[in-house]
């Protein structure tokens, strides 16, 4: 068995305790998930936000999940991706019928992933299953796309109504 190192042990007390900084619902979470882009333009990378629909209501539960699918991304983007641009865009989107879903959207220019090999296999990280199974838990869904080529795109819909 592979033993933890002490950057291991942070990350599984993060999951664990730190849904959203304590002034999550005074920055909002077009705020929160900006500040979360920090290390990655301390890096270089040029991080886009887009919030067209800044101060739409979410709910608390959903706010949270939302949060924490930005950390889960921009953090597999700032030690994987060798991205030089970030999109990270946050709206409200009409599904069929009239039910409105919010939308969190975060694209890469990076190197890409076999995504069948880092959500299905023996061998895949967690973070990317888990947060999946958030996302469905909540009446959402979670799309990857991915390509060397092309880099990353995650987007996930949560329903408003």
């Amino acid at each position: 068995m592979k033993s933890l190192t002490s950057d291991d042990v942070v990350a599984v007390r993060g999951v664990l305790t730190d849904t959203h900084p304590v002034d999550f619902y005074a920055l909002g979470v077009a705020g929160a998930i900006d500040r979360l882009a920090l290390p990655l333009r301390e890096r270089g990378i040029t991080v886009h936000l887009e919030a067209p629909h800044h101060g739409m209501e979410v709910d608390r539960k959903s706010a949270t999940l939302l949060y924490r699918a930005a950390q889960e991304l921009l953090s597999n983007i700032h030690k994987y991706a060798h991205a030089s641009s970030v999109t990270v865009r946050l709206c409200c989107v009409c599904r069929s019928g009239d039910n409105h879903a919010v939308q969190l959207r975060v694209t890469d220019d990076g190197s890409g992933f076999d995504v069948e090999a880092a959500t299905h296999g023996r061998h895949s990280g967690m973070g990317l299953r888990l947060m999946r199974l958030a996302v469905s838990s909540a009446g959402g869904r979670m799309t990857i796309e991915s390509s060397p080529s092309a880099g990353t795109c995650v987007t996930v819909n949560l329903p408003l109504d």
